[in-house]
């Protein structure tokens, strides 16, 4: 289904973002394509404002103002695409990189490590191969005269 007929961009069950929410810029790209390269406004520009987007909660907001600091300028995303010679390919491009950067943003951090102890038999373990190595590499060692 071609990208102007959908009602918004899926990012998981909870997020939806709509469409008037995105704004696109075109532009010549860099790169193979041949004469296509200087004619055709084929590099996407993908810009959605994360900081004032209203599909967002104040704790998702939160969230991806965090983990995305580094590439938002001033709550705004901005997401290019110029890999393929053709603009919808590219436009689809950004689109599913968006989808991918703001879901692994507001992913919830994994638990945190519980330190443990090494069991007994682990312990055991562990001293007994470090005995066998010490044999074989003396084994490997020329005799002494003493």
């Amino acid at each position: 289904m071609p990208s102007s007929h959908r009602p918004g961009l899926r990012v998981s069950s909870g997020l939806t973002i709509p469409e008037s929410e995105l704004s696109w810029r075109f532009s010549r790209s860099s790169g193979p394509g041949g004469q296509g390269v200087n004619t055709a406004d084929s590099r996407v520009e993908l810009v959605w404002d994360a900081g004032a987007s209203a599909s967002l909660t104040p704790y998702q907001r939160e969230r991806l103002l965090d983990r995305l600091s580094g590439r938002l300028v001033n709550g705004v995303l901005t997401i290019a695409a110029s890999e393929h010679r053709a603009q919808l390919r590219n436009r689809d491009a950004a689109r599913e990189r968006l989808v991918v950067l703001v879901a692994d943003a507001l992913r919830p951090p994994a638990p945190q490590r519980r330190a443990t102890k090494p069991s007994r038999g682990s312990k055991e373990r562990r001293l007994t191969a470090k005995k066998q190595r010490t044999g074989v590499k003396n084994l490997r060692k020329p005799p002494r005269d003493g």
